[in-house]
């Protein structure tokens, strides 16, 4: 490739940072590594107390099974000793049902003859009544004790086990969140906190920076923008090392802006330019590679299509 094809950028090394914290509060117990260390995908950076997350979930799973067992329950009906005893019922409830309606069949008999008066009579068949309502009442409760619980009574006990269920796994989660892994691999650039130290969620406990993928910002100007591309391969190179890093051109912005300060180019500073985002081969990069290093950026492109129309 002719020198004057050459495409030339600048830019700086972009390295991603996650701010590490714990979802839930608590006491923080242990810190396993200091800034500057080196941790790998699942490392165990740092803990907190979970005796209060252990307790709580003790509770639910006794919740758990406090549920299933009233469900168990409502599944089987009654015992074979509560269906006997609703049998007898009524049968006792026919028993004094019969002897009622004798009592009013004799009384009503006697009252023609001047043996019996008509407020004996009405008591007696206030009691016959009385004891053929008794026997219906028997008779129901017979019923339900042979076909079990309604399917409704069920259906609520299965909705208030898996509730039990849900809070019982939401226990176990917070449980697990009291231990803060490295979600890859990286190196720590910041340690917050203290063993000891009272942290609420979502506060920041570590830095980290990650290894890979290690990107370069850079900017291109509008007259070149159509000499490169997505994909695009490049070489880049830092002013305090002589190694040559591959990579390739992974985002174009689609949104012109003013040339920032921090571009080292010889065009004027109120040129029009594009952001790009270069992504260094993974199998390239190293710890060479630092937080906003400049770099040089050579790129792999041919002139523009309206460049070469010209020279025919």
């Amino acid at each position: 490739m002719d020198k004057q094809d050459a495409l030339r950028l600048y830019g700086n090394v972009d390295i991603r940072e996650v701010q590490l914290a714990f979802r839930q509060p608590g006491r923080v117990t242990q810190m396993a590594f200091d800034e500057g260390d080196s941790v790998t995908a699942g490392a165990r950076l740092a803990t907190l107390d979970a005796q209060p997350y252990r307790d709580a979930l003790a509770a639910a799973q006794a919740q758990v099974q406090v549920a299933q067992a009233e469900l168990a329950k409502l599944r089987r009906g009654l015992r074979p000793q509560e269906i006997t005893q609703a049998r007898e019922a009524l049968r006792q409830a026919q028993a004094l049902a019969l002897d009622a309606e004798r009592n009013f069949q004799r009384q009503n008999g006697l009252l023609a003859s001047g043996a019996s008066s008509q407020r004996t009579v009405d008591a007696a068949r206030t009691a016959r009544d009385q004891a053929a309502a008794g026997v219906e009442s028997a008779k129901a409760a017979l019923s339900q004790a042979s076909e079990g619980f309604r399917k409704e009574d069920i259906e609520a006990a299965q909705a208030r086990l898996a509730a039990a269920q849900a809070a019982a796994a939401q226990a176990a989660t917070s449980l697990t969140d009291t231990e803060l892994t490295a979600p890859s691999d990286g190196t720590i650039i910041a340690r917050v906190r203290e063993p000891g130290s009272m942290v609420a969620s979502q506060s920041t406990v570590y830095s980290l920076s990650l290894d890979k993928p290690v990107y370069v910002r850079a900017y291109v100007g509008e007259r070149d923008l159509g000499r490169i591309a997505p994909g695009t391969a490049v070489h880049v190179k830092s002013d305090s090392g002589e190694k040559v890093y591959r990579g390739q051109i992974g985002f174009i912005s689609p949104r012109a802006e003013f040339t920032p300060k921090t571009v080292e180019t010889t065009d004027l500073r109120t040129d029009l330019v594009y952001r790009l985002r270069i992504v260094i081969d993974e199998a390239d990069s190293d710890a060479a590679l630092r937080q906003g290093m400049p770099v040089t950026i050579a790129v792999d492109a041919q002139p523009a299509a309206g460049a070469r129309a010209g020279e025919r």
